[in-house]
């Protein structure tokens, strides 16, 4: 089983002294049968008054940490070291009423997939549901794992991954017109198509592991990754990653489930000060298998 460490830096610089209001940090991944935590640590310079572990109404972990004083500086180092487990699709098995499109959920289920079924964003000619429904054809016996390979692989291949300086993802509608985005963007994208078709799915906040960084096909290493999950009877939560074309978690670390993006963003927070005052930020993630690790 592959041991992977991740060292995620970020530092916010500013022109004076700040001070900061309270900040919330998802970095610690999910433990589960794929994944087991090894390791977590986080170091914060200036150093946090005070700090506030949760859990989240999806169950993921959450710190909040409170500070006092001004500082030219905010600096956030995390450093994870976990088992994985990797699942390659298309291997995974579905109940045999889950074979073929469309699928039904079982009522038990209905009250806690009801908001991952339904979609999230204004479409109003149904330009997103119209391009998902070309993959399951009228009138055509459609396998299910076949039906959500092709769409993931369909974006993979005819969207154009880019990143992009602005915070939050981009508009579905956005992203379907231009034929380009980011992992999040992408990510989003496939969950309200699925969801035209009666799937449910969620936002899943992580790392990739990008076995050679330098010439790699694989996006999105270098940085946090977000991809999706779809819910299916007998083989439950499948990850998709249409940004790279994966199927399964193979080289996914997860961190965060959510219904929405907005709800499993990696750090968040705020200075008081003027807009002027701030002079960026700096993101550092290193992805590597045990050894193999970047130096202090």
């Amino acid at each position: 089983m592959p041991v992977f460490s991740v060292r995620h830096l970020t530092e916010y610089r500013y022109a004076r002294p700040v001070g900061f209001g309270e900040h919330r940090l998802m970095f610690r991944p999910r433990d589960s049968h794929d994944q087991r935590l090894i390791e977590a640590s986080l170091q914060v310079e200036p150093e946090p008054v005070g700090t506030r572990w949760m859990h989240d109404v999806f169950g993921n972990s959450v710190v909040l940490l409170r500070f006092a004083g001004m500082a030219e500086r905010l600096r956030f180092e995390t450093r994870i070291q976990l088992e994985h487990a990797p699942f390659s699709g298309p291997e995974f098995r579905t109940d045999e009423a889950a074979l073929h499109y469309p699928v039904i959920y079982a009522p038990d289920d209905m009250p806690d997939l009801a908001q991952c079924i339904e979609r999230h964003h204004p479409d109003p000619a149904d330009e997103v549901g119209r391009w998902a429904r070309q993959f399951a054809p009228p009138g055509r016996r459609t396998e299910t794992g076949r039906l959500l390979m092709t769409l993931c692989y369909a974006i993979r291949e005819s969207f154009t991954y880019g990143r992009r300086a602005e915070m939050g993802t981009q508009p579905p509608l956005t992203t379907l017109r231009t034929r380009r985005g980011t992992c999040r963007d992408f990510a989003l994208f496939m969950m309200e198509a699925v969801r035209a078709l009666g799937f449910a799915a969620r936002f899943v906040s992580g790392y990739i592991y990008v076995p050679e960084r330098d010439g790699s096909a694989v996006l999105g290493g270098g940085s946090t990754h977000a991809w999706c999950q779809v819910y299916l009877p007998g083989a439950g939560w499948v990850e998709f990653d249409p940004t790279n074309g994966i199927v399964g978690n193979r080289d996914l670390i997860r961190v965060a489930v959510a219904r929405m993006p907005e709800q499993a963003v990696p750090l968040a927070g705020s200075y008081h000060g003027l807009a002027a005052d701030s002079l960026g930020m700096e993101v550092q993630v290193n992805v590597t298998t045990a050894g193999t690790g970047p130096q202090p």
